[in-house]
């Protein structure tokens, strides 16, 4: 572990060196301060899994795509071993939606469609559509919706996923506003290694975008809650305890005396007290965590990791694909066979009775750090409340045609 004044960074032998040098490429000011939890990858202009607090500034990309994209969990009066998980995970993949641009089959009314639909930020007013299709679905990639049992046997749910297309052409839309353009426009590419582009977060625009940011963090919550409720009408049960925060934000606080804006991305908010629920993989523990009070803490900006943390990329975990349509339907052909026997992964995981829905090989658990050995070099910023073993998972699935299989 490594610290000075500006920089604090967790299990820097597990973390590649160019997490930690974009880590010091976002730090605008010697008055920033910068942090890597040990989950920590390369990411677009700013690493997962790092915290920067800023006096002044906001960064678009420091927040990322998926604004607000999070994590609940919920503890229900169930225990697991009384429930059908094969039936329930059949109903959970039929009713929910998952995957890119998926809308909601069963469309659903709430107030934060009235806040976009009354929204002063014109840009996402007109986005309403989309927010309404998309509430209460679930995204592609590492989202999730997964069944959990306890120490003590007890049924928990937990979800992750944000704010679905709303947030991302919120993050479009200013990205392509700090470079000049307007709004709809298509941001100008840049390497993931340049500087951030910041927002002054007093200027008109660093405004607009802290408010834009609110509402796709409500969004977000919303949606996580709505996910959330389905799986209880589902399960024919309540939640008797929850935890919900989320990891890719910009929040006002004050640390060492002074106020800073600190951007979080897939980095999860651990003050003293708070509890998170951090995610491993469709195979291993996931936990729930509580921040406590130490320096080490606030060095870290009260900031904890917020799941195992990617090792291997998607192309290598899968393979070389290109879409193609086969039977009339349009799917991913792989073209390189990856890396991952994904039909290993599936009988390993019905070995331990872990029911998978959907999934595919760049989501198995060998992409993935080991989230204990994660946790560990944390050490004492937080301490493990619940460990949640799966019994259930269900992810976004691919349509691909593998001729390797053939």
């Amino acid at each position: 572990m490594k610290t000075d004044r500006n920089i604090t960074i967790f299990g820097e032998d597990i973390i590649d060196s160019g997490a930690v040098e974009q880590l010091i490429n976002c730090l605008h000011s010697p008055d920033d301060i910068g942090v890597l939890t040990a989950d920590a990858h390369y990411g677009y202009a700013h690493p997962i899994g790092g915290a920067i607090a800023y006096k002044n500034h906001i960064s678009v990309a420091g927040v990322g795509f998926d604004i607000a994209c999070g994590n609940k969990a919920v503890k229900t009066p169930v225990k697991a071993a009384e429930v059908d998980v094969p039936k329930v995970m059949d109903e959970i993949f039929q009713r929910i939606s998952f995957g890119i641009g998926r809308v909601n089959n069963e469309p659903i009314d709430h107030p934060v469609l009235e806040e976009i639909a009354r929204t002063p930020f014109l840009p996402q007013r007109r986005m309403i559509q989309i927010a309404t299709n998309q509430l209460g679905t679930v995204g592609a990639g590492n989202h999730f919706i997964d069944l959990f049992q306890d120490d003590e046997g007890w049924l928990w749910l937990g979800v992750h996923f944000g704010s679905r297309g709303f947030g991302h052409r919120t993050t479009t839309g200013f990205l392509a506003l700090t470079q000049g353009l307007k709004f709809d426009d298509k941001p100008k590419q840049f390497a993931m290694s340049d500087k951030p582009l910041l927002l002054e977060a007093d200027s008109e625009l660093g405004r607009d975008y802290i408010q834009a940011l609110d509402l796709a963090g409500k969004y977000a919550y919303a949606g996580r809650d709505i996910v959330v409720n389905k799986v209880l009408e589902i399960l024919g049960t309540k939640a008797i305890k929850e935890v919900h925060n989320h990891h890719n934000f910009a929040w006002r606080e004050k640390h060492f005396g002074e106020d800073y804006w600190v951007i979080r991305k897939g980095c999860t908010p651990a003050f003293p007290g708070q509890e998170g629920f951090i995610g491993a993989n469709m195979r291993d523990t996931s936990v729930i965590v509580e921040g406590v009070d130490t320096d080490l803490s606030r060095k870290a900006l009260f900031s904890t990791v917020h799941g195992a943390g990617r090792i291997m990329s998607r192309t290598k975990a899968l393979g070389k694909t290109r879409w193609t349509k086969k039977d009339g339907k349009r799917l991913r052909e792989i073209i390189r066979k990856g890396e991952v026997d994904f039909d290993k992964v599936q009988s390993e995981l019905k070995h331990k009775d872990i029911y998978l829905r959907g999934g595919a090989a760049d989501e198995a658990p060998e992409c993935y750090k080991s989230l204990e050995e994660v946790l560990k070099y944390q050490g004492e910023t937080i301490k493990i409340k619940h460990r949640l073993h799966p019994i259930g998972v269900a992810m976004a699935g691919e349509d691909i045609y593998d001729p390797y299989k053939d």
